[in-house]
């Protein structure tokens, strides 16, 4: 019999699981022979990085929609996220003043791009973050406020 180690390694037993889930779609809904039951996240605003706040309230959504897929039902838990308007525009802003530099110095254009990278740098860190809680969300179906349609 093997001994157990003294520390349990966390990193290394999760490791690749939560993308290995995700890549075989084992979240996604679609099912039309089964019951549909879905929930839609709460859109967490751009303007930062998740807090205690979220992580409580999605691993509780999280555990629910898991408990309906155990019952057998196409479960579709649909991740999104808010633009937030002028928060998000207040926190770009303070990004660029401490570079020194003004909404005014780059115009319309340019400061509607600086932010729509903002988007993306923190949607990047808030998908991070959902990982990391293990949620079974459907991401094919992810949403942006702003999204068309």
């Amino acid at each position: 019999m093997s001994q157990l180690n003294a520390k349990y390694n966390h990193k290394k037993i999760e490791e690749g699981k939560y993308e290995n889930w995700v890549s075989k779609g084992y979240f996604e809904a679609g099912d039309k022979s089964k019951q549909p039951f879905s929930v839609v996240i709460p859109p967490p605003n751009v303007t930062g990085k998740l807090h205690l706040g979220h992580a409580w309230d999605n691993t509780l959504q999280d555990i629910i929609v898991r408990y309906q897929r155990l019952l057998g039902k196409d479960v579709l838990y649909l991740p999104g996220m808010d633009h937030a308007g002028i928060a998000t525009q207040a926190r770009v802003e303070e990004r660029l003043r401490s570079e020194g530099i003004s909404r005014y110095d780059l115009g319309r254009d340019k400061f509607l791009e600086v932010s729509w990278d903002w988007k993306r740098e923190y949607a990047k860190h808030i998908r991070t973050q959902w990982a990391k809680l293990g949620l079974s969300l459907d991401y094919s179906r992810e949403r942006f406020t702003l999204d068309e349609g």
